[in-house]
């Protein structure tokens, strides 16, 4: 595969919340608004891009028996500073998102790549991966946390819409409407794919 497959795959093909259906424990929590999903969507990007970075550059070098451990280690690395990175120069986002940052060590999407590909792949095609899945990912959140916004307060990111007459519907809000429109999106995004062949 070429380095331009391996970066657009991400966005649609195997986008990792409408396609593949991973990392939805951040994907449901924080997309309450547009910009926490924008924000964990970039957080979680920079992470896997500097982890398939590292794993790719190292690959030979550590030994298959304690592959997993050692990938979880890099990716720890990167989740921590990007974790004091947002304490210390966004903090009322590090606050929105809370628990969410630590926890992106154990999301699925990061580890996965790092196991299926990074491990195995050149750098500049693990850099494509992460930078195409990553991508992706901060494109999903951002637009679920928009449609939430907007359907939940007649906003996005934060700036009034839909006008003063608009009566919210609260559910969009709540871990339900959450659901609800992950569900709407997805299939949209699979209709979209089939009708413009986008598989």
């Amino acid at each position: 595969m070429s380095v331009i497959s391996e970066f657009s795959k991400g966005i649609i093909k195997e986008n990792a919340v409408f396609r593949l259906v991973l990392g939805l424990c951040p994907t449901l929590a924080v997309t309450t608004k547009a910009e926490f999903g924008l924000g964990m969507g970039v957080a979680t990007s920079a992470v896997l891009v500097c982890s398939n970075l590292a794993i790719s550059l190292m690959r030979n070098f550590i030994p298959a028996k304690i592959r997993i451990p050692s990938f979880i280690i890099i990716i720890a690395t990167f989740v921590t500073m990007v974790d004091m990175l947002l304490n210390a120069y966004m903090p009322a986002l590090h606050a929105q998102l809370g628990i969410f940052v630590p926890l992106i060590v154990v999301n699925c999407v990061i580890l996965g790549r790092a196991e299926a590909f990074a491990s195995k792949s050149p750098v500049v095609h693990s850099l494509a991966d992460g930078l195409g899945i990553g991508l992706g990912f901060a494109f999903s959140l951002t637009l679920l946390g928009a449609v939430r916004e907007l359907l939940g307060a007649g906003t996005i990111f934060n700036v009034n819409i839909l006008g003063a007459a608009y009566e919210p519907f609260k559910v969009f809000g709540s871990p339900p409407g959450a659901f609800l429109a992950l569900g709407l999106l997805m299939a949209l995004v699979n209709m979209l794919s089939k009708k413009y062949k986008l598989e």
